[in-house]
């Protein structure tokens, strides 16, 4: 998959293609199904398939300081994206200039004359264009006038229930790992590089790799989980802590893995923590000995979970 940042980078003797266009953010099931009719209209018609997002989030241009938990890394959804057969990934960056644009222009510039648009495939809650002024009808006008079609996705579940990056986010900040994976598809994940630590948990016999995230990445509510600590091809089973260290009087929020029955030096390394199920709340002991005990049943329950 051909991976490109602004419109200045697609090649110019790049041929129609199917386009489809969102932040993406999670690449949940919703966008899943985005992606592969792109994917799949695109091989009909013998042509290219791009998928086109923003960066940053559009909401942090529009309203400084309210950029949404990230969901996914840039790097991870372009690897997901590429996992659903497209040729194409295109990051355009959001800035005030595009902001400004209206929807005809929009079309005009970055669907037409960029990416060459045939068919651009979008869900019906689309907007874009000046203040979001542009819908799905919008698009469709736009299309008759520049010569592509358009084709509108309800993103819904099976039980009536519409896709969306807001939901899995408000999963994510209660600890519900397994309603965030049901829409997500897959459990949720947090990617960043481990850093030194206070290395307390090794003191206790229970040493973690401290995983340092991007801003903005969604953290799941403070607690304990049962999850998977992913570098390079591996992929181990890890008992997972989110939060302060209250017993030790913490004031700073980490993400603290224990990978079980693996003893390695993880440190410099870029990895992944996904999270599969919540274990308990984050709680503060009256002691060490206490909280070791519980720390044994956390690992037990770790096993057990994820057999």
């Amino acid at each position: 998959m051909e991976r490109w940042r602004g419109i200045d980078s697609v090649p110019s003797g790049w041929g129609r293609s199917v386009v489809t266009i969102g932040v993406f953010d999670g690449v949940h099931r919703g966008h899943r199904q985005l992606i592969a009719r792109a994917v799949a209209v695109a091989e009909e018609r013998g042509l290219h398939s791009t998928v086109v997002t923003f960066d940053p989030h559009p909401a942090e241009l529009v309203r400084p300081g309210s950029h949404p938990a990230a969901l996914t890394t840039l790097e991870r959804r372009a690897d997901l994206v590429s996992e659903l057969g497209a040729d194409a990934f295109c990051v355009i960056p959001f800035t005030a200039e595009l902001a400004r644009m209206e929807p005809a222009e929009f079309a005009h510039e970055i669907l037409v004359d960029t990416l060459h648009a045939a068919v651009v495939v979008v869900g019906t809650n689309f907007t874009f264009g000046y203040k979001a002024v542009g819908d799905l009808d919008t698009l469709r006008e736009l299309g008759s006038r520049f010569g592509f079609g358009v084709e509108g996705l309800d993103l819904m579940s099976g039980a009536g229930v519409t896709f969306s990056s807001t939901y899995i986010r408000s999963c994510i900040d209660a600890g519900d790992m397994e309603a965030a994976a049901a829409a997500l598809g897959r459990p949720h994940r947090v990617d960043g590089v481990v850093v030194h630590g206070d290395k307390r948990g090794r003191e206790l016999g229970f040493p973690t790799a401290n995983v340092s995230c991007a801003e903005h990445t969604a953290i799941p509510a403070d607690g304990v989980y049962a999850g998977w600590f992913t570098i390079g091809d591996r992929r181990l089973p890890a008992a997972i802590s989110v939060g302060s260290n209250p017993t030790f009087s913490g004031r700073v929020r980490t993400v603290e893995a224990f990978v079980l029955d693996v003893h390695e030096d993880f440190y410099g390394h870029e990895v992944g923590v996904e999270f599969a199920h919540r274990l308990r709340g984050m709680e503060r002991y009256d002691g060490i000995e206490p909280l070791i005990e519980q720390m044994n049943k956390d690992v037990e329950r770790t096993r057990e979970l994820l057999g």
